[in-house]
């Protein structure tokens, strides 16, 4: 029968003897009774943390809260008899807590280190001590068996757990006071700063008499850069240093605390005094110029300096980067520039100077830089001069650059020709060559004068125009009477206009005229808008509404003199009339009336929108005049393809309408069965125990799939043959238009490939609306790549006749096949968009199936629109249906 020897150390040395037992597994026992001796080692540093940390809480929260106000120099603002009081109440509190948590204390020992590993590891029957003990007897038998119950023992050895310590801290800190204290030290010692040793100094030496203690002494400098450098500040280094800051910068220098007066900042030789803003706090300011040793004293003494350089600030440089001429088209000049700033460039400019005459003031021009103060830049600026009275003349040009400091770097001088327009008509060419003669010598008034009356005696070589014999007799007397230097090119710019006016012709003037209005009107509709929510009784809403009247009003005279305008040159030309003619798509005057009056309507009852579109449309007939003007010249085959090209765009739009309507269906057919299954939901929640009146048809099991219903398979094959015509008919159309330019569209082909996927959804069952959505757009990319090519092949714009903005393709003026017969010409009764005449009433001209709608049509739909609108303002409901309900509104 075994014997327990006594458990204290006596014969735990020998527990792991060479003569003990060996460990499974190849393990020596001298290698056991190391590990068991680190393990050992282990659990008593957890036992010892658990017991010591809860203890030490108290004695470290009373020490971090003396810390705490200790950083703040809180104890140093005290009389020097409360501080001591302060210090020993903090002592005698440190002390008491601590000798009241370690009262009785005791360190762990081994018996208590080993019942930890045993009771972390899951250990029973204590088998550690089995490993000290030994039987009591000599019994080989018994000491044999013993022999295996330690080897038993010893191999649970490898699966001792010291485990984490737990000193249990949170029940006694269930509040975690202990981090409040924690971050209130460092958030202290971060108020402090450098000056923490010193006040934890002061802390613990009470003052009993004398000053207040005077604050460290803190040295703060740093240097500005000028506004143009971009630069960020420059901060000095408290000890000394060198620096180099660039010139005009602005330095600051502060100093607070420490004793003695105010200091003074010298640099080199130059003291400038600091400014106290309290007792102990002084600045001072100083702009920087030129570079030296800036040093601060105080009393004598020198608290710091550095070494600054000053990096003067160099002019911006600046030269052609090629010779200047004109430019490759047009009538513009060519000036190939390159420039480079230390800091950046803040202008460019050329100026030209006669050759002739040099001591004319110059020719200034505006040259564009890239934004952001660049330090290099180089580009080619080609300013359109020919309309200036120098066009045709040498002159000599330089380039002037200017930096953020106002200095100036010019580029050497070159030589070049001012590109001049050439005019045709007799009459121009003598004006031009007067008002080129008074560039070169201006003080010559007498043969100008003499040249401008010649003109004037033959009006039959200008068509005998009323309008260009004022303006030469009111250029001939102001070249008499007027003797002021500003007269000659206020007679050249008369000059200009008559030469431009007859070289154009008068449709050119109103065209350009008609242009002004347009943007005039643009420009009042836009600001009438922005002040769209201001009293309507106003008196600037007023005013502002009487200036949209006129600007309407002079449109309407500018559309009515450019259609005039058209009809004379026709007739001089011997062509067709202007007012209407259905193969040149020209319009009336009657519908132009009709758009401007109602243009006018709408401002007046403040729907600006309205006005805007009916502004839009006005400007797509104007584009189609022109556009009709420029294709009468076409040759038969040009024209030809480009009708063709035209016809397809317009099946295009059709194509866009029948995919929009198919989506619709898809839309409500998802509508119905949300709203199915939704009925079902709610039936099942009034009714739980399954009990329906009426009786409906019996659900099918989980498991299985519900039978879908007959009348919307059906639907859904339908469309599904629908779907499948449509993309055979895109296939179609992809390869004429391939055959007609060459090229087919990228969007086309994506638009095939959505269809084709919608065509599968449709045949599964499934949801086709994602496909179908996808098309729909890809259809509409594909018509604006349509539409540029067709203007990169006839060079003609497209707008207005069947691809403008691809969201109204699929909108009310595009039903059916209407776009395959806007595209094949408008006959009798149309307009130059494909859109049947109406007259003011409303009344259907040439028959046009054109009706106006009844107030009561009209108010349904507003309460339509008001409705979809409410709707579309519920954001929670379904993607899908916001975007169905978007497309609706688009209609409107």
């Amino acid at each position: 029968m075994a014997r327990r020897q006594p458990p204290a150390g006596l014969a735990r040395g020998r527990a792991l003897s060479p003569a003990g037992p060996a460990a499974p597994g190849g393990n020596t026992p001298q290698g056991l009774a190391a590990a068991l001796r680190r393990r050992r080692r282990l659990a008593r540093l957890a036992l010892f943390w658990e017991a010591v940390w809860p203890r030490a809480w108290p004695v470290l929260g009373a020490l971090g809260l003396f810390l705490f106000l200790a950083l703040l120099d809180l104890p140093q603002r005290l009389p020097g008899l409360l501080h001591i009081l302060l210090l020993l109440a903090a002592a005698g509190g440190i002390g008491w807590l601590g000798w009241r948590a370690f009262r009785g204390f005791r360190p762990p020992d081994d018996g208590a280190a080993e019942r930890r590993l045993e009771r972390n590891s899951g250990l029973r029957h204590r088998p550690l001590a089995a490993l000290s003990d030994r039987p009591a007897g000599d019994d080989p038998a018994a000491l044999a068996l013993w022999q295996v119950h330690q080897q038993r023992a010893a191999a649970q050895i490898r699966r001792l757990q010291v485990g984490t310590p737990r000193p249990g801290l949170p029940a006694r800190d269930p509040r975690a006071l202990r981090a409040a204290v924690a971050l209130a030290v460092l958030a202290a010692f971060v108020v402090a700063g450098g000056e923490a040793p010193e006040r934890l100094r002061r802390a613990f030496t009470p003052a009993f008499a004398g000053p207040a203690p005077v604050p460290a002494l803190r040295l703060e400098a740093w240097v500005t850069p000028p506004a143009y450098t971009g630069a960020a500040p420059i901060f000095l280094d408290a000890g000394g240093g060198a620096a180099t800051v660039p010139a005009g910068s602005k330095l600051q220098v502060s100093v607070s605390g420490g004793h003695g007066g105010a200091p003074e900042l010298l640099l080199d030789a130059q003291a400038t005094p600091f400014r106290a803003l309290d007792g102990t706090s002084f600045t001072a300011e100083a702009m920087l110029e030129q570079g030296g040793r800036l040093a601060v004293r105080r009393q004598g003494s020198e608290l710091a300096h550095w070494a600054l350089t000053v990096q003067a600030d160099t002019p911006p440089r600046v030269a052609f980067a090629e010779p200047p001429g004109r430019a490759p088209r047009g009538l513009g000049t060519r000036l190939p520039w390159r420039a480079e700033d230390d800091w950046g460039l803040a202008s460019l400019r050329a100026e030209l100077r006669l050759k002739a005459r040099p001591e004319a003031p110059p020719l200034v021009v505006d040259l564009p830089l890239p934004g952001g103060q660049a330090k290099q830049a180089r580009g080619t600026a080609t300013p359109d001069l020919s309309a200036h009275p120098w066009a045709g003349l040498d002159v000599q040009a330089r380039l002037v650059a200017k930096d953020g400091a106002g200095q100036e770097g010019a580029s050497e001088t070159a030589s070049l020709g001012l590109p001049e327009r050439s005019f045709n008509h007799p009459v121009a060419k003598r004006l031009i060559a007067v008002r080129k003669a008074l560039s070169l010598e201006p003080e010559r008034r007498a043969p100008a004068r003499r040249e401008i009356e010649d003109i004037a005696r033959a009006p039959e070589a200008f068509e005998h125009d009323v309008t260009t014999y004022l303006a030469l007799r009111a250029a001939r007397s102001r070249l008499i009477v007027d003797r002021r230097p500003e007269a000659v090119p206020e007679v050249q710019e008369i000059l200009w206009q008559v030469a431009l006016a007859l070289e154009e012709g008068r449709d050119g003037r109103t065209l350009r005229a008609l242009q002004q209005a347009r943007e005039a009107l643009r420009e009042a509709l836009e600001q009438a808008e922005q002040n769209r929510a201001q009293d309507p009784n106003d008196p600037a809403t007023q005013q502002q509404r009487a200036e949209l009247e006129r600007r309407i009003q002079e449109l309407r005279d500018a559309i009515r003199q450019h259609l005039e305008a058209l009809a004379e040159k026709l007739q001089r030309e011997n062509a067709e009339a202007i007012p209407f003619d259905p193969q040149s798509r020209l319009m009336d005057q009657r519908e132009m009336e009709r758009r401007t009056r109602r243009m006018e309507e709408a401002a007046r009852e403040g729907r600006m929108e309205d006005a805007k579109r009916e502004l839009a449309e006005l400007e797509e007939m104007l584009k189609a005049l022109e556009e009709g003007r420029a294709q009468r010249a076409e040759s038969p085959e040009r024209q030809q393809r480009r009708e063709r090209g035209q016809q397809q765009m317009g099946v295009v739009q059709d194509m866009v309408k029948r995919q929009s309507d198919m989506l619709d269906r898809s839309h409500q057919r998802a509508e119905g069965e949300e709203r199915d299954r939704a009925a079902r939901q709610r039936q099942q929640r009034l009714n739980p125990q399954g009990f329906r009146w009426p009786p409906e048809p019996q659900q099918p099991p989980p498991g299985q799939q519900a039978q879908p219903d007959p009348q919307e398979q059906a639907e859904r094959d339908q469309d599904g043959r629908r779907q499948r015509a449509l993309r055979r008919a895109l296939g179609e159309l992809m390869q004429q238009f391939g055959d007609l330019t060459g090229e087919v569209p990228e969007g086309l082909g994506r638009a095939d490939q959505a269809m084709r996927d919608a065509q599968e959804q449709l045949r599964q069952g499934g949801d086709a609306r994602d496909a179908q959505q996808r098309a729909l757009q890809a259809l509409q990319e594909g018509g604006r790549q349509m539409a540029q090519s067709m203007q990169r092949q006839f060079g003609l714009s497209q707008e207005g006749e069947g691809e403008g903005d691809p969201q109204d393709m699929a909108g009310e003026n595009q039903p059916g096949g209407e776009g395959q017969d806007q595209a094949q010409g408008q006959g009798e009764g149309r307009d130059p968009l494909g859109r049947r005449s109406r007259d003011v009433n409303g009344n259907a001209d040439n028959g046009a199936d054109t009706r106006v709608p009844e107030e009561a049509e009209l108010l349904r739909t507003r309460r339509l629109q008001e409705e979809l609108r409410r709707r579309g303002a519920e954001r929670e409901r379904p993607a899908e249906e916001l975007d169905y309900i978007d497309r609706l509104l688009r209609r409107f």
